[in-house]
């Protein structure tokens, strides 16, 4: 680990406004043991801005109408993910959806609530097209940063290396030229997917119709217990009947919600009312 550099020094006060700010800010929980990741993301920014100290740049960051907040939120989200990660969600995706579209032809509405670069919503997308089932899939998270990589849909193909070839050609396009190594999501996939920014620590959620399937994988482990419980209300009231809420390997909190019932490996199906 890199020692601090004497010019930037992040205090015990300093640390714990951090810790304040993006709690409130993103209802994300940071432990003493992220003194050091903080350190490394936001001094970052303290560069940007010409140097200024640890205070001074939150300072910005609190100012009124502070276009450093979203910056700030941005540097200290973490954005893990991969194209089929955690797969036995999309084989009760595909086998689930399968069945819909022998049922229906309207869309089905897919959200995934925490996409980081697109790898989730695009995966969700490739599933649905290969099981000729119509979708709308929306596709949010805090950080505009990683929506700005996943609006784009571009990849390097070391990135989709852990699928299988004919998947890649059926649903990629491949870079020639000065784009070569690069890989582009297909029209058809594109055309399924719409991004949006959105903090699932917001105090007011859209009204809209129900969702059929939410992804929420690997975000709600950084948030306290009682967020989690809300959250899982509040994704209850957004699904349809017997609709499916898929949630990271390590995650559990729809477990002690009423109105969800185990379908499958981190996998919860909503009760019928």
């Amino acid at each position: 680990m890199a020692p601090m550099e004497p010019a930037f020094v992040l205090t015990d006060r300093d640390f714990s406004r951090v810790r304040r700010l993006i709690h409130d800010y993103a209802g994300i929980k940071l432990s003493e043991q992220k003194r050091n990741m903080v350190y490394n993301r936001l001094v970052r920014r303290l560069r940007s801005h010409g140097g200024v100290d640890f205070s001074q740049y939150l300072d910005l960051v609190q100012s009124e109408r502070s276009a450093e907040r979203e910056a700030f939120v941005n540097a200290l989200t973490t954005n893990l993910t991969s194209f089929f990660r955690e797969a036995h969600h999309f084989e009760l995706l595909a086998a689930w959806a399968g069945e819909r579209a022998k049922a229906t032809t309207a869309p089905m509405r897919i959200w995934s609530s925490g996409c980081s670069t697109g790898e989730e919503a695009w995966s969700i997308a490739m599933v649905m097209r290969e099981a000729g089932a119509a979708a709308e899939i929306l596709a949010t998270d805090i950080d505009s940063e990683v929506l700005g990589v996943a609006r784009a849909a571009v990849y390097s193909a070391e990135r989709c290396e852990s699928m299988p070839q004919a998947r890649v050609r059926r649903h990629f396009l491949r870079g020639v030229g000065a784009n070569e190594g690069l890989l582009s999501v297909r029209p058809e996939l594109r055309a399924m997917v719409r991004f949006a920014q959105f903090n699932l620590q917001a105090p007011t959620w859209p009204v809209g119709e129900r969702f059929d399937a939410i992804f929420c994988r690997n975000v709600v482990i950084y948030f306290e217990r009682e967020a989690q419980l809300r959250l899982a209300a509040r994704f209850a009231a957004m699904l349809a009947p017997g609709g499916l809420l898929l949630v990271g390997h390590s995650e559990s909190f729809p477990a002690g919600h009423a109105a969800f019932r185990s379908c499958g490996r981190t996998a919860y199906e909503l009760r019928p009312s």
